[in-house]
């Protein structure tokens, strides 16, 4: 894959419901290669943006693509390249999962059966159990192997390790991020969304950053320029208004991108991804 290819694109996207605004005028172009962390508050819209995103709904403005392929009618050939674990699993509850397993690989030529077990093994799923008997850690767990076993070009993950213990967490990180993911690193890159609220787990492996709040996308950058240009800095006047991300009224205080007023540099300070978050959402 180019570098510089455009994997997820999502143009002035909106979704309204009853109550309100799930997300509006979302702008997204996440590059092949990335591992972008979704992040916000519960409620920010995450969820909803990205299934928006897979296809499962329909925007009532704007438009998204996956590999250039429309959102709303994605072809056989871009679903083999994605992996996409929702928040709540939807799964077959009166099959085993090694039955759950074999019977979703049948759908995809990509399916590697030894990856798939060894992505099972790994993450400690019990195969000979009833897929309406496990907890619900396991049938993330399930989940997460469905996603992964066809070893896709992208994968998009919503919350995939809330209801997973510490160990567990560990070991979705390993599988994710370390060798058994990458086997063909070599040839090509995988493209990851991954939306949570596990900061900590996020800061050690994403590239990219999107936050969100209400609804709106508040910020989304590399996470080296963000650590490089975005500083905490005391409210001004002399502050040009298109470098403000974000303004605390009651600390009197902003968040700015430094790149277009360098001068800025010297009045805060770099935040971390805590930080950061928790200034984004004051």
């Amino acid at each position: 894959m180019n570098d510089l290819e455009i994997v997820v694109e999502a143009k002035e996207l909106s979704l309204f419901h009853p109550r309100g605004v799930a997300f509006a005028g979302v702008n997204l172009a996440v590059p092949a290669g990335a591992v972008v962390g979704l992040v916000g508050r519960n409620g920010a819209g995450k969820s909803s943006l990205l299934q928006a995103l897979v296809g499962l709904r329909e925007p009532d403005n704007g438009s998204s693509a996956l590999f250039g392929c429309s959102s709303l009618d994605l072809s056989d050939a871009v679903r083999e390249r994605l992996g996409y674990v929702a928040q709540t699993p939807d799964v077959f509850e009166w099959m085993t999962a090694y039955e759950h397993l074999r019977e979703i690989g049948k759908a995809y030529a990509r399916w590697d059966e030894d990856r798939c077990m060894r992505l099972a093994v790994r993450m400690n799923l019990p195969l000979t159990t009833q897929v309406g008997k496990l907890s619900g850690g396991d049938q993330q767990k399930l989940s997460f192997v469905l996603a992964l076993a066809h070893d896709p070009d992208l994968l998009i993950l919503d919350e995939p390790v809330s209801n997973l213990d510490p160990i567990s967490r560990r070991e979705f990180m390993l599988a994710m991020f370390g060798d058994l993911a990458n086997e063909q690193q070599a040839e090509r890159e995988r493209t990851v969304i991954i939306s949570s609220h596990l900061l900590n787990d996020l800061e050690r492996v994403v590239s990219h950053v999107a936050f969100m709040r209400d609804g709106h996308l508040q910020a989304f950058d590399s996470w080296d320029a963000m650590l490089e240009f975005y500083r905490l800095v005391p409210a001004s006047e002399d502050i040009h208004p298109s470098v403000i991300i974000s303004k605390n009224e009651d600390k009197e205080t902003c968040i700015v991108d430094i790149r277009h007023q360098p001068e800025l540099a010297e009045r805060g300070k770099a935040l971390t991804l805590d930080e950061l978050f928790l200034e984004l959402n004051a």
